[in-house]
């Protein structure tokens, strides 16, 4: 930590005339900033889960980011067992769902329970997707299947408890919009989730389920509106959305994609979400950097920027924001061994924290008290909080690929911080808490050793620096420079 006091002449002489300035009065009262983005965090499927190094990961997840739910496929699927057709019988087993949910609840978290997908002896098909073959087809007899779900809740009540249970989420099915995932229409999925919730409600009425987890923020006024009408309820609302849909033309690369986006778009869908929800929670339980599994960017400190600016956007939008993946021990296309590959986790397959995840462990540090910001620019974006008696200036400077951006010097004035004296700034960019950069310096090594893991580790660390600021009459002046596609935040502190 460093600080820096100084009369007023000396003060302003040290401030960039070409500096970009940002105001705030902390002397206002602020706005709530819920961690929302602390609630659920997404996976692959639900035998990945028995894996001991996922559940290493997940723990210092919730740990270290405050996660406190964890959402994955297959929960249903043949590879755990749940219901499988012998010698014209059909046989429940639900211990490997159970060995699941006992390590959740052990380290404090729960299930956000995501119902699919079709058990083969209840599938009216045989279309399936990805590596571990998920049937996606309508069930042939949906009383089998609401028996099913019916078993399953009952069971986890008996289990847990009902204190306990009453708060998972239940969500039906995911993304019944893509014919990818669901070959059925919209009506058969809107009968799949009355089937469903009606199931569920009649085990006991407290516990929740929701729907449509449509991707792209697909049928919720329709979704809305068959449930009122056929009085099927529905606590809370989920979809999916990434900065990759609907833009680009078929056979556009994932960088051609983004490129036609726009910024804050998820900002917009988010909030024209909420006003479809009429009133009910909003949680997307998919979201990510892009929709491509094997995409460059989810690795490099350009995700870390917009986690950091999308997350801050969301703000007021939603009760959930459920990032996809939290680790790259991941397979719906393979299991993919090189040890940065673009994966979508936060962590790497050894567990080495990407600069995605070092962004999530700003945001877990940040106060819940936000103040409104004066100030625009074209790619940097300010936002100030207050924890304690702290004030904690978060800035990122972030552009779409092959949109300019450039190096910025940004100016901060805080008026009403006489009682701050001390402070330090944390960095996320090229050259700070960059594992990707440092395991390239290493020659990109296709498996690392026990060594290399711990150096990896050990670089993607934040690091506290000095920062210094002018202090005149209450009103605290600072300036920081901030590269392409990087993250700064800065925490103006009391001394003692």
């Amino acid at each position: 930590m460093n600080t820096l006091k100084a009369d007023k002449p000396s003060c302003f002489k040290q401030i960039p005339v070409s500096a970009t300035f940002f105001e705030c009065n902390v002397t206002v009262p602020g706005q709530p900033f819920a961690h929302f983005f602390e609630h659920t965090i997404g996976s692959d499927h639900a035998t990945i889960a028995l894996r001991a190094d996922w559940q290493k990961q997940l723990l210092r997840c919730h740990k270290e980011l405050g996660t406190r739910y964890v959402r994955f496929h297959g929960i249903l699927s043949d590879d755990m067992g749940t219901l499988v057709d012998e010698i014209d019988q059909l046989v429940y087993s639900f211990f490997n769902a159970d060995q699941v949910f006992d390590y959740l609840v052990s380290i404090g978290m729960r299930p956000f329970v995501e119902l699919s997908f079709m058990p083969l002896c209840l599938s009216s098909g045989d279309t399936i997707v990805f590596h571990y073959k998920g049937n996606v087809t309508p069930p042939r007899d949906y009383q089998l299947w609401a028996n099913l779900v019916s078993k399953l809740a009952a069971h986890w009540v008996n289990r847990y408890g009902i204190d306990e249970v009453s708060q998972w989420f239940f969500e039906v099915w995911n993304e019944p919009n893509l014919s990818a995932f669901w070959t059925g229409s919209q009506a058969d999925y809107f009968k799949l989730y009355q089937y469903s919730a009606t199931a569920i409600k009649a085990v006991n009425p407290l516990l929740q389920v929701g729907g449509p987890a449509t991707a792209n923020n697909g049928w919720i006024e329709d979704f809305l509106n068959f449930c009122e009408e056929s009085k099927t309820p529905v606590d809370f609302i989920s979809t999916h959305h990434y900065p990759t849909d609907a833009f680009g033309q078929p056979g556009d690369d994932t960088i051609t994609q983004l490129s036609k986006s726009r910024r804050s778009v998820l900002q917009e869908e988010a909030r024209q979400v909420k006003r479809e929800a009429r009133a009910k929670p909003v949680y997307y339980t998919e979201w990510c950097t892009s929709s491509n599994p094997f995409d460059e960017l989810h690795d490099l400190p350009y995700a870390a920027a917009f986690i950091i600016k999308t997350v801050m956007e969301a703000n007021g939008l939603v009760e959930g924001y459920s990032y996809w993946t939290f680790s790259d021990i991941f397979e719906e296309n393979y299991f993919n061994s090189i040890p940065f590959h673009g994966g979508f986790g936060l962590l790497t397959i050894y567990g080495t924290p990407k600069p995605s995840y070092r962004a999530y462990q700003l945001l877990h540090a940040l106060g819940t008290e936000i103040f409104p910001v004066s100030g625009q620019h074209e790619t940097v974006d300010v936002w100030i909080v207050r924890k304690g008696g702290s004030i904690q200036v978060l800035i990122t400077n972030w552009a779409l690929p092959l949109h300019d951006i450039k190096t910025e010097i940004v100016g901060i004035r805080l008026t009403g911080c006489a009682d701050l004296s001390a402070g330090y700034m944390e960095r996320i960019d090229e050259t700070h808490a960059n594992s990707y950069r440092a395991w390239q310096d290493m020659g990109s090594p296709g498996s690392l050793s026990g060594q290399q893991v711990a150096q990896l580790d050990a670089i993607s660390e934040i690091k506290q620096e000095p920062i210094y600021f002018c202090l005149d009459q209450g009103t605290l002046s600072l300036t920081v420079d901030v590269p392409p596609q990087g993250v700064v935040c800065i925490t103006l502190m009391q001394n003692g």
